[in-house]
């Protein structure tokens, strides 16, 4: 299955459910004249890009399986770069190390840099492309639900600096994405549900509620002990999962046509539970909570938010997160991880998110979602988010 979308004028192809053989003949037939390549991994994906790398370029010199972190393996026109996995990696070091294994590679402009992991190394790989010779080749090859589902999907790449979620980055939409499905099956719980709280993030987005239904008809699989063996094994569950991917996608993919760069309001939607969860991300420390574990409790605060405003109903509400809790997030406030009110509201106000000193926030409505904007000197507004995060009637 594939989708293919125009990010700003970039043709972007997802490709969803591939095998690794499949991934080798995707790449392998994108080459342009032998150009170099530099595979970025963590610890974790280090195996995955090693299964991957000889596809591509022939017999490697070696295999990444249980070598340290930075060791590059050299494979004829391929390296692979191993990054420490995690938040707390997602910093200009490593990336300034991914610059330096492209450079000590020879890449140049047509040069390849493909990203093999999760969220955080599909940001900072896809960066990296970006600033490397003011543009270089990407693919992203993301191994985990929630860099399916959202984080290699629409082109927005960075890392994280003076202790906030994602502060440098840029545009930078990748021509191809290839989704092996079989690398979710070495992902822990906590990943899972880290990436289904993105699913269920854009499924409140849509239009109706089908998609949040449908997300909500796994919540039996999810909680099973035999999980996640089950939803990748059973045909049926499996084909439930693979439609949740391919519609998060196209939902995605679709407003990222509209609004590219997130100059309109369009893409600003993307962002529902983003608000309140970068902020909690930041005030808790950068990787003590799954970003997952801190949106989902961000599109709790956003429930209360709108409902505090008179924008988002109660029954609409109390649906949204009932079904956040029942797959096990924490939804109330505060937030076990929040010790200080007053750091969280200065990592909320020090968001990337602002207008004219307005914050925006993304609430549900009765279909969907709309925008609000906060403002920050306005003393009624900051009172109205403090009660909402110390769960107090707002």
């Amino acid at each position: 299955m594939n989708l293919t979308f125009t990010f700003d004028g970039i043709a972007s192809t997802i490709y969803i459910e591939e095998a690794f053989d499949d991934i080798h003949a995707i790449l392998g037939g994108d080459a342009d004249g032998g150009c170099a390549r530099l595979l970025v991994c963590d610890e974790n994906t280090a195996g995955i890009a090693a299964k991957i790398a000889p596809g591509i370029v022939g017999n490697a010199a070696g295999s990444t399986a249980g070598r340290t972190q930075g060791v590059r393996v050299i494979a004829r026109s391929c390296e692979i770069c191993v990054l420490p996995a995690g938040e707390s990696a997602k910093n200009w070091a490593n990336v300034e190390k991914i610059l330096k294994a492209a450079r000590d590679a020879g890449l140049g402009r047509d040069g390849v840099f493909i990203g093999v992991g999760g969220g955080v190394i599909t940001d900072m790989t896809a960066f990296a492309a970006s600033v490397y010779m003011r543009g270089a080749k990407l693919a992203l090859a993301p191994t985990t639900l929630l860099g399916m589902v959202d984080a290699a999907v629409g082109g927005k790449t960075g890392f994280d600096l003076f202790g906030i979620k994602n502060f440098v980055g840029t545009f930078y939409p990748s021509p191809l994405v290839i989704m092996p499905l079989e690398s979710l099956s070495t992902l822990s719980g906590r990943e899972w549900k880290s990436g289904f709280a993105e699913l269920l993030k854009t499924a409140v987005l849509d239009s109706d509620d089908d998609f949040l239904d449908r997300i909500g008809r796994l919540k039996g699989a999810f909680s099973s002990p035999d999980f996640p063996a089950n939803i990748l094994q059973d045909s049926f569950l499996r084909g439930e999962l693979l439609a949740c991917i391919a519609r998060s996608v196209e939902i995605k993919g679709r407003i990222v046509e509209e609004d590219p760069e997130e100059t309109g309001t369009r893409r600003r939607l993307l962002n529902l539970g983003h608000t309140f969860g970068h902020a909690l991300e930041a005030s808790a420390g950068l990787g003590r909570l799954t970003h997952g574990e801190a949106v989902a409790w961000g599109i709790a605060r956003a429930c209360d938010l709108g409902q505090s405003l008179g924008v988002t109903g109660r029954d609409r509400a109390e649906k949204i997160t009932g079904l956040l809790f029942s797959f096990g997030y924490e939804t109330w406030a505060p937030h076990p991880c929040m010790k200080d009110a007053g750091r969280f509201m200065d990592a909320l106000f020090n968001d990337k998110k602002k207008t004219a000193g307005k914050l925006a926030f993304i609430v549900p409505e009765r279909r969907g979602c709309g925008v609000v904007f906060i403002e920050k000197n306005k003393r009624t507004e900051t009172e109205r988010i403090l009660h909402i995060i110390n769960g107090e009637a707002a």
